[in-house]
């Protein structure tokens, strides 16, 4: 098992540096969606651990968005993070704002589905049902197509991501569509606390 430190620690952090509420809900959904592939993807034993680098991927974006994946390695090592946990979060950023690649396939799934995610997000925000429950991969893709839909989410990053995994785009989708359909009233439930 990866050495991580608890949910609660994790959380504390996350919220000494985050006071928006869509910051917190992504990073709500990113920790289930990582949670989700980690059972799935054979890394049960890792699912806390995968799930703690999905909440804290962005701890420094809010207040830190020039120095994002650059602040963070200070803010995780003051909350206890592990080196190995630090390098995941980094490694998302690789390309656009750091030099940090993803190695470890939790790594590639998180520099994957991160941006996917908040694709995701706000096509469900488009629906009547304001949910991803009901939402099919053929409309995600349409959504993906339209460069002017959720125009800050990366269609390179998504598209770089499947490849660094050795997966179809489709697969992709389907994936963290899932993972997002699994989580969601968790994490409706988490925001709703807050």
């Amino acid at each position: 098992m990866k050495e991580c430190i608890s949910r609660e620690a994790a959380l504390a952090a996350l919220k000494k540096y985050n006071k928006d509420h869509f910051h917190i809900q992504h990073a709500l959904t990113v920790e289930g969606v990582m949670r989700w592939y980690a059972n799935t993807l054979g890394y049960g034993e890792d699912a806390d651990f995968w799930a703690t680098v999905g909440l804290l991927h962005d701890i420094d974006f809010e207040m830190w968005p020039e120095e994002h994946c650059l602040k963070a390695p200070e803010l995780l090592r003051e909350a206890g993070a592990s080196e190995e946990l630090i390098h995941a979060v980094c490694s998302h950023g690789y390309g656009l704002v750091c030099d940090v690649e993803p190695v470890h396939e939790m790594e590639k799934v998180l520099f994957a589905a991160d941006e996917l995610t908040g694709l995701i997000g706000a096509a469900a925000l488009m629906r009547p049902s304001k949910s991803c429950q009901d939402m099919e991969v053929s409309s995600l893709k349409k959504k993906f197509k339209d460069k002017k839909f959720a125009a800050g989410c990366s269609r390179d990053v998504i598209t770089q991501g499947a490849e660094r995994l050795g997966w179809e785009l489709n697969d992709l989708f389907e994936k963290t569509l899932e993972a997002m359909r699994w989580c969601e009233a968790s994490v409706s439930e988490a925001v709703a606390a807050l």
